[in-house]
């Protein structure tokens, strides 16, 4: 008697099975296309990376002198922001290892594919160490060639590059990498904001500043990226200038 209740007592717990997990959430959807963007001719993009390729095994020379109109009008960059222009919104990033590299990558919004990834010739934590201090204007200035061989300015393979008027070396375009398209997966909530993020494949922290930016066209030649700041002042904590001369 005592073996059959105790049996009829394990079998009323059995009976009783916990309830089931809840599904997983769907994952999110991919990134999207640029509603502007175009494609990338095959033999051009190649002889691009060609050229990035071997471009970095020489030594980085330092000119003389910056071309940029920041040496012409008293320190003072050129604001296109006003009537006779063109502007919009976009979403820009900067981000890297602290001690490694910067790189700017411009999406019309978060939930986007880039539309230009651009490596700065300044450390992340030093960049991120002059936006404290004060505002930041970086130059990246490139050579117009013949019509014919005329391309988008956010296109452009290479750029010297200014930081507040001093030559820092090159800055080059290139396509969105493994890590790139992780960051952007990762930060896809993320208006505005600044942080770090968890080392990707091994490679160590990532630093990243992200905010909206005022990009004003002012010609086929000169593109100008405002940071907005999230506490509504009118000034500028970040411009990039892209120019050709």
């Amino acid at each position: 008697m005592n073996l059959v209740t105790a049996t009829g007592i394990i079998g009323g717990k059995s009976s009783s099975a916990p309830p089931p997990n809840p599904p997983p959430p769907p994952p999110p959807p991919p990134l999207q296309q640029p509603s502007n963007k175009k494609k990338n001719k095959p033999t051009t993009t190649k002889v691009f990376r060609v050229f990035r390729s071997v471009f970095r095994t020489f030594p980085i020379i330092t000119p003389t002198a910056c071309q940029f109109p920041i040496l012409v009008g008293g320190g003072v960059l050129p604001d296109h922001r006003g009537g006779g222009v063109s502007s919009n919104r976009v979403t820009g990033t900067l981000f890297g290892q602290r001690k490694g590299k910067a790189s700017l990558l411009i999406q019309e919004n978060s939930n986007t594919l880039p539309t230009a990834v651009v490596e700065l010739a300044i450390q992340t934590n030093l960049l991120q160490k002059e936006m404290s201090v004060g505002m930041v204007r970086i130059a990246l200035e490139c050579e117009k060639r013949p019509e014919k061989e005329r391309t988008e300015l956010l296109e452009e393979p290479m750029w010297t590059m200014y930081s507040n008027g001093k030559t820092s070396g090159y800055g080059v375009r290139r396509e969105p990498n493994e890590q790139d398209l992780k960051v952007m997966e990762i930060l896809r909530a993320v208006s505005m904001g600044a942080g770090v993020l968890p080392a990707l494949d091994g490679d160590g922290e990532l630093a990243y500043v992200r905010a909206h930016y005022e990009r004003v066209v002012g010609s086929k030649d000169s593109e100008t990226f405002y940071m907005l700041s999230p506490d509504g002042r009118n000034v500028p904590e970040l411009s990039i200038f892209f120019v050709r001369i």
